[in-house]
């Protein structure tokens, strides 16, 4: 299967289904010397990973499934620091029902890739979505720990990535708290709006339905110039990694859309002089001006859809043969509620890979 590598110098290429054996990722281009941290990997395996509590208490947004999601790495790193060979991370997993899925062998989910997967190689691995399913990320996250090591070794302290809930099952943060993120099971930046957004989702597990959202991310400490001008833009490149993670429908970036309404003069941001460089008084542009990063905060919003896995009966179609036969179809299994607040660690994985590769490629941009 082509498509399954993202980035150009440092590459990451995931492998590896649902119901597989294990998911894993080979990376190319970690430059040697960098210092591997195995548990920092861990770390941010944790966060994405099914099963996962928020001060011991269990997230309705989140399926039961429970994996443990141990990273091994088998290659590319010798006494903490990487060689300069290709690093390959397998997680094995261990906690697959694929009995759940009977049902769908002949039959297409609805939201789901199950029909289009068919249609273009001809056959497909039923058991909860094989490649198109979103545990396929957990790859992602641990090529993203990596790429966040080298990050904060090449740009220094002030290098963060930071993505939260912004809005859940309709409702929206009031406020941006980041030291909120992590204190609630939703991963939003207000713990009012979190609690709101607990009790909607609640009743929609009830009543056998799910949720979508948006998540919000900033990346500080990126400096001015990273970015290919016209084809290879880094809120193109941005874009491109944020759009591969399955349940993503949209992105945009400051003031996006709303910048559509807006005259030249509301959304333009005025340069001042700080020191020795130049600074901007509003952020409309997200950190990004002609494709290549402006030195203030990249900011950008993904919409995430909702879970198309949801245990009211729908309609689809059954092949039969040849044919397909109109029939009902009532999914079973384990199935998250709401993907935001797993899918924060992945929005900051696929961030870090993106600027990962944009450090690379700039290292060539002059003498």
């Amino acid at each position: 299967m082509s498509g399954s590598t993202f980035g150009k110098i440092f590459r990451a290429t995931t492998f590896g289904e649902s119901h597989g054996t294990a998911l894993g990722v080979v990376i190319d281009g970690v430059p040697a010397g960098t210092k591997i941290d195995e548990k920092k990997i861990q770390d941010l395996l944790d966060r994405r990973r099914p099963g996962a509590k928020t001060n011991g208490k269990a997230n309705a947004a989140v399926t039961s499934r429970s994996e443990a999601d141990k990273a091994e790495i088998l290659s590319g790193v010798f006494e903490g620091k990487a060689e300069g060979t290709p690093i390959a991370i397998e997680i094995r997993n261990t906690s697959q029902h694929s009995s759940d899925y009977s049902n769908l062998k002949d039959a297409y989910r609805p939201g789901h890739a199950d029909y289009s997967y068919f249609e273009k190689y001809g056959f497909r691995d039923y058991r909860g979505g094989g490649r198109a399913s979103g545990r396929e990320t957990c790859a992602r996250v641990a090529a993203g720990a990596v790429a966040l090591q080298f990050l904060e070794q090449t740009l220094g302290k002030k290098f963060s990535v930071t993505a939260y809930t912004l809005r859940a099952a309709g409702i929206s943060c009031k406020k941006i708290d980041l030291k909120a993120i992590e204190q609630n099971p939703l991963r939003a930046a207000d713990l009012n709006a979190a609690r709101a957004m607990q009790e909607k989702i609640e009743a929609l597990r009830a009543a056998g339905d799910s949720a979508g959202g948006v998540v919000e991310c900033q990346i500080n400490g990126v400096p001015a110039g990273l970015g290919e001008p016209v084809f290879e833009k880094l809120d193109a490149t941005l874009a491109a990694a944020m759009l591969s993670i399955g349940a993503v429908k949209g992105i945009e970036f400051g003031a996006g859309f709303e910048a559509a309404d807006m005259t030249g003069s509301e959304n333009n941001d005025q340069i001042y002089a700080k020191g020795s460089k130049a600074a901007f008084r509003s952020n409309n542009a997200g950190g990004l001006l002609g494709g290549m990063s402006n030195g203030d905060t990249i900011i950008f919003r993904v919409a995430v859809k909702p879970v198309p896995s949801i245990f009211a009966e729908q309609k689809t179609v059954k092949r039969k043969g040849d044919k397909f036969e109109e029939t009902d179809l009532k999914i079973q299994g384990r199935h998250d509620v709401c993907l935001c607040p797993r899918i924060v660690p992945v929005v900051e994985a696929m961030a870090a890979l993106a600027i990962a590769d944009a450090v690379l490629q700039n290292r060539a941009a002059r003498i």
